[in-house]
């Protein structure tokens, strides 16, 4: 244990899909995920869904779909502000699912997990959502194919009337740009998108109607 940091390394794993993933815990921000020295759930990702999950005006929220679930720490919140609802979780990697289970409290929520990629997910699925939760980081890196034409299109598809997408980009250095290109992507397939920023991040929350 690092005393002088506060910090203490409870488990290193490595991953097929992320490489290395660190279990930290520390005083100031408690037990969360690290992958390429980037937090991915726990700690300061948790106080970062917190508050965009506030922007929410639509309370009678009953579906979720949370794409890059990871240790869960944006359904333990959507647990808490949306108690009734169903909530689906697909990521694919199921060591960093498992690392939230063993660690994060993931075991305890009531959703159903789906280990797949969440392109091929979304292809396939049926059913529509009130809420999607895009949230798909491998370390720093967001994949080309999730800020693609087609996969917008495809995820749209799975949106109630009235439904919201909440996109999670970062948005510091090189990043700024990376994002700001994808928010102007965005503009071209949904009638609302708004901008939100917590921390380092970038939040877009699109909806197809007003």
């Amino acid at each position: 244990m690092n005393f002088l940091s506060g910090l203490k390394v409870l488990e290193e794993i490595n991953s097929p899909i992320n490489g290395q993933i660190k279990v930290i815990r520390s005083l100031g921000f408690g037990t969360y995920l690290q992958v390429g020295g980037l937090t991915q759930s726990g700690g300061v990702v948790y106080d970062v869904w917190k508050s965009t999950l506030k922007q929410i005006k639509n309370k009678d929220i009953k579906s979720v779909l949370v794409l890059g679930l990871g240790g869960g720490s944006v359904v333990t919140l959507i647990n808490k502000y949306f108690p009734k609802v169903k909530i689906t979780g697909v990521d694919i990697d199921i060591k960093m699912v498992e690392m939230g289970r063993k660690y994060l409290g993931l075991n305890k929520l009531d959703l159903d997990i789906v280990i797949q990629d969440a392109f091929k997910f979304c292809l396939k699925d049926k059913n529509k959502y009130d809420l999607i939760v895009v949230d798909l980081y491998r370390g720093d890196t967001f994949p080309k194919a999730f800020e693609s034409a087609e996969f917008l299109d495809i995820i749209k598809k799975l949106l109630e009337d009235k439904g919201m997408i909440i996109f999670n980009r970062l948005y510091y250095g090189e990043k700024r740009r990376e994002a700001t290109k994808f928010g102007d992507l965005l503009e071209k397939h949904f009638l609302v998108v708004k901008r939100y920023f917590p921390e380092a991040n970038i939040m877009f929350l699109t909806s197809a109607t007003i």
